[in-house]
This record gives structure tokens, sequence and C-alpha cells, in this order.
């Protein structure tokens, strides 16, 4: 038996807003305004409560540099840490050895506070956009390499054994058998990682950075200026949905068989 045209035709799925998110975002505003006109009354300063007028008015004066900056910052430092995760996370599996010495290291580097890694960047590299870089990495990194090779020491011990029986070379070990494996475990920790990034990378360009979404936190902190912090605290959330959700669009082309 074949399959019609109809069956095989891949499903369109068009984006639909949430019908509660969109209600529960416009309480939520409705709510915010009619505090901050109500914020004199209850003894709180008006400036501690902007109006969405006055939050709207700080977006529409927020440059582009600053926003291209931050995400370059981040973009290249997912990269990174992704490639530096993936090969550490071969090589672990690979050597038994490798992993035993490796593996309480990076866990340690992952128990480490940000703040203290943000430390530790300030006292060791005169750069600021090394420093910014070495943070997000080492924050970031160990959590490619932890997912990654708890996904290769899933696969079950069968399929190891039977692809090992071809006497593949490591490299087509790893691409027919082991990448089809982690590619979803790749994609989750893609995910969680763009948040993590996201949070990083704001607060260390509050210490030495002269460009940035956390540097202009730090200038609207200075200034007194909520609706400045709400305006760029806007931008970070638009760019987190935004990267997450082109995350999740080639996860779904390229894993359209989980549908």
């Amino acid at each position: 038996m074949t399959a019609s045209n109809d069956e095989l035709r891949e499903p369109v799925r068009s984006f639909t807003f949430p019908r509660h998110t969109l209600v529960s975002l416009l309480v939520f505003c409705v709510f915010w305004e009619v505090l901050s006109h109500l914020a004199p009354t209850l003894g709180i300063p008006p400036f501690a409560i902007p109006s969405l007028l006055k939050i709207a008015k700080s977006i529409a004066t927020i440059t582009w540099i600053d926003i291209v900056v931050t995400l370059a910052r981040v973009i290249g430092a997912l990269i990174a840490s992704f490639v530096l995760g993936l090969a550490l996370a071969m090589a672990m599996y690979r050597s038994e050895s490798l992993e035993k010495y490796v593996y309480p290291i990076i866990r340690l580097f992952m128990a480490v506070p940000v703040v203290s890694w943000i430390l530790f960047a300030v006292l060791w590299f005169p750069g600021v956009e090394f420093r910014i870089g070495f943070v997000l990495v080492v924050v970031c990194g160990p959590v490619f390499l932890v997912d990654t090779l708890d996904a290769m020491r899933s696969v079950p011990r069968e399929l190891r054994h039977m692809m090992q029986s071809f006497r593949p070379t490591s490299l087509q070990f790893f691409i027919k058998l082991m990448l089809p494996a982690i590619v979803p475990t790749i994609f989750t920790s893609w995910k969680v990682n763009i948040s993590l990034a996201i949070r990083v990378v704001t607060i260390a360009e509050l210490v030495g950075a002269v460009t940035g979404i956390g540097h202009q936190l730090s200038v609207a902190q200075e200034l007194f200026s909520v609706a400045d912090v709400f305006a760029w605290t806007i931008v970070l959330v638009a760019l987190l949905f935004m990267m997450e959700a082109i995350v999740s669009r080639v996860e779904h082309r390229l894993l359209r068989w989980r549908a």
C-alpha cells in the first residue's frame, strides 16, 4: 500500500498567539498603568513605577548599536562554548580515564557563582571583551559538555556494539550513530544556554563595558531612570524569545520525525 499525497504532505503549522497569554498581558498592563497613577497617593515615588507611555518613550530612544553588541557577544560565546563542550565531551567519551580526571573539575566550575567568575575575569584579564567572553564560555561551556556527554552515554549498548562490528572510523562512528542520538539533547542545551547567556552577559557588561545592554542598564541605574531599566529589560526579553524561536524553528525542521 502506498500513502496518498495528503498523508505524505507535511502539515502546515500557522503561528497563533495564545488567547490566555494575550489576556494575561493585557490585565497586567492595565494593572501597571493604574498603579503608576496611584503611586503618589500610596507614598511611592512617581519615578519608581513609570507609566506605559514613559516606558514606550524610553524604548523609542534605544540605540541599536548596544543591542547588536550584546547579541554578538552572546552568539559568539555560545558558538565557542558549543564547539569546546562538544569536542571535550567526545574526548571524554572516548577516554574513560580522561573523564575520571576532568569531570570533577567541570562540576566544580558549574558550582562557582557567576559573580565569582566575573570578579576573577576582572582580576585576571585586562581586555573587557575577553573578560565577557571568558565568563560566558566558562558558564555555558560546561552545560553543553555535561548534556552532550550524558546523551552519548544514554545510547544503548547494543547499538554501539552493532555499529562497532562494522569497524567504522571514529568520525564515522560519531556521525552515523552518536550525532543523530544526541541532536535532541543539543537543541535542549542551546535553549537552556541562550537563557543563561542573556542573563550572564548583562551582569558581565555591568563591569567595565562601555557598550551593550548591561552598560545601558548601569547608566539607567545611575540616573534613577526606572523607565529606561524597564525598556532595556523588555529588549532583553525580546532577544531571548527571538533566539529561542529561531532555535525551535531549526529544531522542528531537523527533527520532523518526532512530530
